[in-house]
């Protein structure tokens, strides 16, 4: 197969399915992986790819930003991210569920679940699902409602986080910065709650499917290493490897 061909056929692959690893696709075209990072990056550059550890997926389109608009992208990631999450969680913890389309499904298996708890979050929505459970004591923070997020930001919100401290908490992340490990999101309001939570919690779990790696924002709020473990799907080896060298666990 020609050059040419190769890389239009990587190019359909990734239109297909959505994602393409470099592993695999040397193993398919028989060639080094070197090789396809060099047609991934030929692509990248034309606009027909995007890379990300280990591979390539689509290129993006415009980010949405709205967090209901986002919870069917990735679902079936997310789920899985949202069932290993919810395994971590005990009788009588206090948790914090930041606002993110995957602890919509992480609140779905609590409302679900028999799990007595209580749960803060800044994420309206989350606090709706959770009023159906009984054994589930749902706690707002209040704050400025953003509209995009349906949820609360901003000094207010990290005021009344002030007093509390949690067994667990379940961050999001607009994206991670690939080089340097920091975690990113979309604007300092968002960002400052986060951070509050984070510091505020026993232990901090980041949770993010793949797509997220690679990904980027305009602000800051922590650093892989701050967290006790990040929970993502799919693991792909050379994602893990990835986080690792950052200094993250991954679960």
């Amino acid at each position: 197969m020609f050059l040419q061909e190769r890389q239009n056929a990587i190019a359909d692959l990734i239109a297909e399915q959505g994602r393409v690893a470099v592993a695999d696709l040397a193993a398919r075209f028989d060639v080094s992986e070197d090789c396809i990072r060099k047609d991934l990056k030929q692509l990248v550059e034309e606009g027909r790819a995007k890379k990300v550890y280990g591979g390539a997926i689509r290129p993006e389109a415009p980010l949405e930003r709205v967090v209901l608009n986002r919870v069917d992208i990735n679902a079936d990631a997310k789920r899985a991210i949202a069932e290993r999450a919810y395994g971590l969680i005990e009788p009588g913890d206090t948790v914090f569920l930041d606002v993110s389309s995957t602890n919509h499904y992480l609140a779905q298996l609590l409302a679900a679940g028999d799990t007595r708890c209580q749960v803060v979050s800044t994420m309206i929505d989350i606090l709706q699902i959770l009023a159906a459970n009984p054994l589930v004591t749902a706690v707002g923070t209040g704050g400025t409602v953003n509209r995009e997020l349906n949820g609360f930001v901003g000094a207010r919100t990290v005021e009344a986080l002030g007093p509390l401290r949690f067994d667990r908490a379940f961050i999001a992340a607009l994206g991670v910065d690939a080089a340097s490990g920091d975690v990113l999101t979309f604007d300092a309001d968002d960002g400052i709650v986060k951070r509050c939570a984070l510091e505020r919690s026993r232990e901090a779990y980041l949770v993010a499917d793949a797509e997220k790696f690679g990904a980027w924002g305009t602000y800051a709020y922590g650093n892989v290493r701050d967290f006790t473990a990040v929970i993502t799907a799919p693991a792909t080896p050379a994602l893990v490897e990835s986080l690792e060298e950052a200094g993250a666990t991954v679960l």
